[in-house]
């Protein structure tokens, strides 16, 4: 008797075994109509166990809506705050994400190299969205694949450094349903594998690689055939009909239906995908036009300080000019054409239609690219002119500070005439305030250190980059030149070294030739003097710019006035031996009661001009390409193009 239920109990233990090392693919809560293919399945034995739960078939607690011959298609709804972790088991040993899906991700602290960027409100219509999914930041598109394979791997979406996962798209191959591709939103596809194929003979053996390394392989029947393709499953058994997509695709059935197939699938994809290309398209210049305007009104906002200024949309300004018409147009300078525009309440105004500068209607003359360089006496009328204009700036109620002044905005005609342009940084300042607080602008090597430092614009700011021109006049050197030696690289720097060391010869443009005659070196000694002291570190240091046109006026007309010869600074030499070196290079005649002066030059070429002529000169001349009539296109700039920080 004891033999016999020994014998029992063997059988007993060897039944349960095989029931355990059998897979179970059926679940009752399931929304599965039949079993789950092998190898799937809720029992220990299934190479690819999934959970049976109340509320149906699951992966952790993702939903599973589908398997396929080579996809498990889960439902990932879209769900704010959802912890980024919350999909690591989607990552197991015989299944992963694949990069056929798009994750949506919020809250990234890095900018991903991404296809796209969606707004929430543009989703409204595609999810279900609650509050607190309007209200979040952007959505940014993930789709992985950086390592060069198809799989995706929790580590890489980890090193997004982006905290929760919105959502998902994917896009789905189903032949069961006779549709070539679909992009489901809201799902998610893992890819599936098992690490040992024992295929039926009637099917094939996939291998899954992930880049260049095998992760497993899948058993697929061959065509004729259907079933899961495993020995340990249903295998493989042939079908007699043209139920499968299969059958549509290799021939065996009608040809008029096999065609329809392949075109309607085909047609279907392309629109497909179409429509999907413009859905980006569409969200992502909306985007961009968005954040451009944003750009556009905090910039005006910010040139404007305390003044309303009003925003045209671009098809109102293209009605008040005729379309841009020449008939409208006022003049064209080296940044765009300037246009008279009437606007809806019959308001004239001068419209500028920005371009590309162009570097060809401008020439660099102190780096002797036109010609062979210009004399210190233009050089120093230049100076005196530019001056006068920023003092007149200056002088107006409200001030205007224009913020960048620059040899390259200081344009020159025929007549070396000097006119101040490009006033697209010029601020409105305050009577009542010695500076206004903005965002420092300007270009580099010109820039007031302490609006740099402090925020604080002020008309000193002027006063210091017009002390770095009048360096760029004495010395012909570039503002910013890395060529030099590092502490030498700013010419501010520079100058400030030689001239606070009495050194300033050794910067002084050697064509100007200094030593020619007295009123010369003396002058140019006088000039660095004034250009020291507009380029001291604290602005209550430097003088105004009242006080620079009237003290480069008058070392202009000591050469012309008798009597008003500032004496050299050379130690060297005498008053006798200047005298003598100013009579070599000049010679006076009175004509009637006007003195006439005739400078030599080194050519044997002279300069005629008088006295009244010079004290009659128009002491301003200013261009703003918004109210000026017309531009020269011959109008050349006194050093030129140079870089801008914005």
């Amino acid at each position: 008797m004891i033999p016999v239920a020994f014998l029992f109990v063997i059988f007993l233990a060897n039944s349960v075994n095989s029931e355990n090392i059998k897979c179970q693919g059926s679940c009752v809560t399931s929304n599965f109509s039949s079993p789950l293919p092998f190898p799937f399945g809720f029992s220990p034995g299934c190479p690819i166990q999934l959970n049976c739960t109340p509320t149906g078939v699951r992966i952790g607690e993702f939903q599973v809506l589908n398997v396929t011959s080579k996809d498990i298609i889960i439902d990932l709804p879209a769900k704010c705050q959802r912890p980024l972790a919350s999909i690591s088991v989607l990552f197991g040993g015989n299944y992963a994400l694949s990069v056929d899906n798009t994750l949506l991700l919020q809250n990234c602290s890095n900018p991903l190299p991404s296809p796209c960027e969606i707004r929430p409100m543009f989703l409204e219509r595609s999810f279900s969205l609650n509050p607190c999914v309007a209200r979040s930041d952007n959505i940014s598109c993930f789709t992985g694949g950086g390592g060069g394979g198809r799989l995706l791997s929790f580590e890489e979406v980890n090193n997004t450094q982006c905290h929760f996962l919105f959502s998902s798209t994917s896009i789905v191959v189903d032949s069961t349903r006779n549709s070539m591709v679909s992009l489901d939103l809201e799902r998610g596809n893992l890819e599936w594998w098992v690490q040992d194929c024992n295929c039926d003979p009637d099917a094939d053996t996939t291998v899954v690689k992930n880049g260049n390394d095998t992760v497993g392989c899948r058993c697929l029947c061959n065509e004729g055939f259907e079933g899961d393709g495993f020995k340990q499953g249903g295998g493989c058994r042939r079908v007699s009909n043209c139920h499968h997509g299969s059958r549509y695709i290799s021939g065996k059935c009608e040809g008029n239906t096999r065609a329809g197939v392949l075109v309607g699938g085909l047609v279907g994809g392309a629109l497909l995908m179409g429509v999907v290309a413009l859905v980006c398209f569409y969200l992502r210049r909306r985007s961009n036009s968005i954040n451009r305007h944003m750009s556009a009104k905090r910039l005006l906002s910010e040139a404007a300080g305390n003044s309303s200024v009003p925003c045209y949309a671009y098809r109102d300004i293209e009605r008040a000019t005729n379309g841009f018409s020449d008939k409208q147009r006022l003049g064209t300078g080296a940044y765009g054409t300037v246009y008279a525009g009437k606007l809806q309440n019959d308001d004239w105004v001068a419209i500028k239609r920005f371009r590309y500068r162009d570097p060809d209607s401008i020439d660099q003359h102190l780096q002797r690219e036109r010609g062979q360089g210009l004399p210190w006496t233009i050089r120093l009328t230049i100076a005196a002119e530019t001056a006068k204009a920023i003092s007149y700036l200056h002088s107006v109620n409200p001030p205007i500070f224009h913020r960048d002044i620059k040899s390259s905005n200081i344009l020159l005609d025929y007549n070396y005439r000097s006119k101040v342009a490009d006033f697209g940084l010029s601020r409105l300042g305050m009577t009542e305030s010695s500076h206004i607080s903005t965002a420092p602008q300007g270009t580099p090597g010109y820039l007031d250190p302490q609006y740099h430092q402090y925020f604080h614009l002020s008309d000193k700011s002027d006063v210091y980059s017009f002390g770095v021109v009048l360096v760029e006049i004495i010395t012909a050197l570039k503002v910013v030149d890395f060529s030099r030696a590092h502490s030498e690289v700013n010419l501010a720097a520079l100058a400030n070294d030689r001239i606070g060391r009495g050194c300033v010869d050794e910067i002084i443009d050697p064509y100007l030739d200094p030593h020619r005659d007295a009123w010369t070196l003396s002058s140019i000694h006088n000039v660095a003097e004034l250009a020291f002291r507009c380029l001291a570190s604290h602005r209550d240091m430097r003088p105004t710019m009242t006080e620079v046109a009237e003290e480069l006026e008058h070392i202009r007309l000591s050469a012309w006035v008798p009597g008003m010869c500032i004496e050299s600074p050379t130690a060297a030499s005498s008053d006798d031996e200047s005298e003598k070196s100013f009579n070599k290079s000049t010679e006076r005649s009175d004509v009637g009661s006007r003195r006439v002066v005739i400078v030599k030059q080194r050519e044997g070429e002279s300069i005629t001009t008088s006295l009244d002529e010079v004290k009659n000169r128009s002491p301003i001349s200013v261009q703003d390409h918004w109210s000026s009539g017309q531009s020269s296109p011959s109008t050349n700039s006194l050093l030129g193009n140079s870089s801008r920080r914005e």
